[in-house]
């Protein structure tokens, strides 16, 4: 530790670190742009000039390494002489445009000038002009003057996203900040880049000139399309929501989200959305009250119930709803003595529940990886959060090995991080990919192997790493999780895992995925699977918060399949199933109810709704609290969400990554289904902005 002055306080920091690092921890502001604590130290913008003992001239506080002794002073008469004049420099060819600029109200240029800018300018010459850049639907660069060359938004994308789309080309008074050969911003991380602009340079496309900063109520939420279960900040005028951005959660979500969490919210405002109680009645739909909707349900859940059994009534739940929402809805199918419940729309194989699956790791452990070896996933688009971390942790020297199949190849920046051994195979064949890499593990610690499997020099180089260094772990991805032999892939990933001291997790799919397995959202005493549901034969279907057609693993067929049931209800916040449902429900979105996710390690989280249900939308858990009260199921009648969360936390959420299943070795099998990053669920589908990009204009399968 070096022990320095500041400003007359004894400030301890490690060895190496800079003066703003020892100013960050004795709470003393100094003024900067181009630093970010996240990012490289530039030391472009000069502001944070600080008066240092002895030394000729002021010092970049960002860019100076402390020393024993070292005295600094923040606020000496040269020290601000120092900022007010780079503060000169920065206004020069700064546009007067703040009236206009969406930065305005939380720009900390403007912030700065305040008390470092002067009243006037000696400056009489014509300011200088950027032309504007189109780089896509989600970034507006239309007023790039404003731009003041800090090159954050060059490091995020070099550093974190880990794909540099923006440079600066040209030197001095000609410099600009651009991508080149008019490409655009493709990361799925790239509203990040809003955030850290300290201008009103790069700007947010869909909300540009919708509302005023100081308009805007500032509600806390979870992200409900991610499995990191990134903490957000909604921002709401008039009841609706303007804008979704981060609220910094280290152990979660650090200060970043995923874009599909941050321009998702265009659909809650869409023209898609379910306002009123629907029944078809002679091929036509009509709306009603909710009295006679659920009345309606009701009635035809009690007449299948007598006339067919109760077996022939089942519910297909989203991983996206809430806690409570699963809950109920499953307290619903039980209350009617059916066990035909699941979650697992996009599964090939539907085994008994064993425990609940889960990460396997804390999310934070990720960045600080040796070894990691993730099967079956683009890291990169089906977990943007965890595939930051990861990237971090290759920075610093970890190694990252991959089973996956040929279309996480196909582009030179398909992962966005250096990969150190990859095994390329059809997803029919990764069991005995797998197998291979647990042979040579086997061999080389002198056991008996799992299982039978060949050596090559592909599966020694993975082994050999997960064989070495000290924090590893195993990822399982969606793939792996829908592959038709996934019971085989764990119980080797298991194998492998206690071989090497690796940890062996999910990355799991969906925002509450875990949450779902924690209620028992899938059968217990021998019902139907999704699987066998979406085949057929059902004469009731409940299905809650998801579209079959896009969300399940039989895709086109489910809607042929459900449409010769009896009665079909859809609880969606959107005009969804029409084709064969026969009652629409409006349930609210995770904005305009209260509830709570579980995310992929196991950390549950609550929030409340941040805006009120839009016309006649109810909450889900409301909508199924009072349909499982008109069909006489007991215990159900709770007052609040908190009540239901209540009830669910009675049972303790026991993880457990282990599994019995015999490894299998499959023949060719389907390639499991995988959704693309903007068409994971019914909201993003629906947000135009996210439909724009170039990730939803092509499929990302693994």
């Amino acid at each position: 530790m070096v022990e320095i002055e500041l400003d007359g306080q004894k400030v301890e920091v490690a060895e190496g670190s800079m003066v703003m690092h020892a100013a960050e921890k004795a709470g003393t502001y100094i003024p900067h742009f181009c630093y970010h604590k996240k990012l490289s130290i530039a030391a472009n913008c000069r502001m944070c000039l600080v008066d240092v003992e002895k030394a000729p001239k002021p010092m970049p506080a960002c860019a100076t390494p402390v020393t024993q002794g070292m005295i600094v002073r923040t606020k000496s008469d040269k020290a601000i002489a120092a900022q007010k004049s780079v503060m000169e420099f920065l206004l020069i060819n700064h546009p007067l445009d703040c009236p206009i600029c969406d930065q305005g109200g939380e720009c900390q240029l403007q912030d700065l000038a305040v008390g470092y800018g002067g009243s006037s300018s000696r400056y009489e010459e014509e300011k200088r002009v950027v032309f504007h850049k189109e780089v896509g639907p989600l970034i507006s660069m239309e007023e790039m003057s404003r731009c003041i060359h800090c090159t954050r938004c060059v490091r995020f994308g070099q550093e974190v996203a880990g794909d540099m789309e923006l440079g600066m080309s040209h030197r001095g008074e000609h410099a600009e900040i651009e991508t080149f050969l008019g490409q655009t911003i493709d990361s799925e991380l790239s509203g990040n880049m809003i955030d850290i602009c300290p201008v009103g340079a790069l700007t947010s496309k869909p909300f540009r000139y919708h509302a005023r900063t100081w308009e805007l109520s500032r509600r806390k939420s979870v992200a409900a399309h991610d499995s990191s279960g990134a903490n957000l900040i909604v921002q709401v005028k008039n009841n609706q929501v303007m804008r979704v951005v981060p609220l910094e959660n280290e152990d979660v979500n650090e200060c970043w989200i995923a874009d599909r969490e941050r321009f998702s919210y265009e659909a809650l405002n869409g023209p898609d959305r379910l306002t009123q109680p629907m029944l078809k009645q002679g091929g036509e739909w009509k709306e009603v009250d909710w009295q006679t909707a659920l009345e309606y349900v009701a009635n035809g859940l009690r007449n299948i119930q007598r006339d067919h059994g109760a077996n022939s009534i089942g519910a297909l739940v989203s991983p996206h709803s809430t806690v409570e929402e699963l809950y109920l809805a499953g307290a619903l199918v039980r209350g009617l003595g059916s066990d035909n419940i699941d979650y697992r729309l996009r599964n090939a194989e539907f085994g008994p529940a064993e425990g609940v699956r889960t990460l396997g790791t804390s999310i934070a452990s990720l960045s600080t990886l040796q070894r990691v070896l993730v099967v079956g996933s683009n890291l990169r688009k089906d977990h943007p959060l965890f595939a930051l971390r990861v990237r971090h942790a290759v920075r610093q020297g970890a190694q990252l090995s991959l089973i996956a199949d040929s279309h996480s190849f196909a582009h030179a920046q398909a992962w966005a991080m250096p990969v150190a051994n990859a095994m390329v195979a059809d997803a029919f064949a990764w069991v005995q990919t797998l197998a291979d890499v647990a042979t040579v593990i086997a061999l080389a610690k002198g056991v008996a192997a799992p299982c039978t499997g060949s050596v090559s020099s592909e599966a020694q180089a993975i082994a050999q790493s997960l064989m070495t260094g000290e924090r590893k772990a195993i990822l399982l991805g969606n793939a792996a999780a829908h592959h038709a032999n996934a019971s085989s892939l764990l119980s080797l990933a298991n194998w492998i895992g206690e071989q090497t001291g690796a940890s062996v997790g999910y990355l799991t799919e969906a925002a509450n995925t875990v949450g779902a397995q924690w209620v028992g959202s899938q059968p217990q005493t021998g019902g139907k699977s999704a699987g066998q549901m979406l085949a057929g034969g059902l004469k009731a279907v409940i299905l809650l918060n998801n579209e079959p057609e896009f969300d399940s693993a039989c895709g086109a067929a489910a809607a042929k399949n459900l449409d010769v049931a009896d009665m079909v209800v859809t609880l969606s916040p959107f005009k969804a199933n029409m084709a064969f449902s026969d009652v629409l429900l409006p349930i609210a979105p995770f904005t305009e109810t209260s509830g709570s996710f579980v995310n992929a390690e196991g950390r549950l989280q609550s929030f409340h709704a941040v805006v009120k249900p839009l016309a006649q939308t109810r909450p889900a858990w409301k909508v199924l609290r009072v349909l499982a009260n008109l069909l006489d199921i007991p215990g159900v009648s709770f007052e609040t969400s908190q009540d239901v969360l209540s009830r669910v936390k009675a049972q303790p959420l026991l993880t457990s990554n282990v599994t019995k299943a015999a490894i299998n070795f499959a023949g060719t099998t389907p390639a499991p289904a995988v959704a693309s990053i903007y068409q994971l669920d019914s909201i993003v589908r629906r947000a135009p902005s996210l439909q724009l990009t170039a990730d939803a204009r092509q499929e990302v399968t693994p």
